[in-house]
């Protein structure tokens, strides 16, 4: 897999969670190194970096990310009830970290080195039940999904990611799912994950 140049001093945000490629994720932002993220990726139209958290917590002193992470552009704004930011983010290609920072106001940032964006693959016949299951997670868990095409389906890539954020997997899983670059592979792990959600 070839790797696309270095991006210096990427802003990352550590989170308990996983960002795939087109998924979405929603954030309250209240910390000010956040805030001061956001507007400055709002004012110069870029994204930044997130990171499942290996050792920390989300909020307080800096977390420890992981190596591997998404890039995320924001795609929409709100404000609560409560006066917080809301962000909406959509997951763009995939980086590795090479080397952090803590900048003085306690953002962590990173030299990153951007992955290409998997080669489409047709999803084989053997992973049509993933397909099936995939529809009926995206009617109660995803709606914003519900004008997916078959296209959409028959890419391995989508798909896998797709069941990846949707299934109750380990922190571990969410992590090797997102790092594995043959989407057939992640396939072939999650028909082998899937059995232990089946119901008794």
């Amino acid at each position: 897999m070839a790797e696309t140049p270095l991006s210096d001093d990427l802003p990352l945000f550590p989170l308990s969670t996983v960002l795939y490629p087109r998924g979405r994720l929603q954030l309250r932002v209240f910390e000010p190194r956040y805030l001061d993220m956001v507007r400055e990726c709002s004012r110069r139209g870029t994204g930044f970096g997130v990171c499942q958290i290996l050792h920390g917590r989300e909020v307080g002193e800096p977390a420890v990310p992981a190596a591997v992470g998404t890039m995320a552009r924001i795609i929409d704004f709100s404000h609560g009830d409560d006066g917080l930011l809301g962000i909406v983010a959509e997951g763009a290609e995939r980086f590795r970290v090479t080397r952090t920072r803590i900048r003085s106001d306690g953002l962590v940032s990173g030299q990153v080195v951007h992955w290409p964006a998997e080669p489409a693959q047709t999803v084989p016949v053997e992973f049509a039940l993933l397909q099936t299951i995939l529809g009926r997670l995206l009617e109660h868990m995803a709606p914003h999904w519900r004008h997916a095409t078959s296209t959409d389906y028959d890419d391995a890539s989508w798909l896998g990611f797709r069941l990846a954020e949707l299934l109750p997997l380990e922190r571990e899983e969410h992590q090797r799912m997102l790092e594995l670059t043959d989407p057939l592979r992640r396939l072939a792990e999650l028909q082998t994950i899937l059995p232990r959600f089946q119901k008794a």
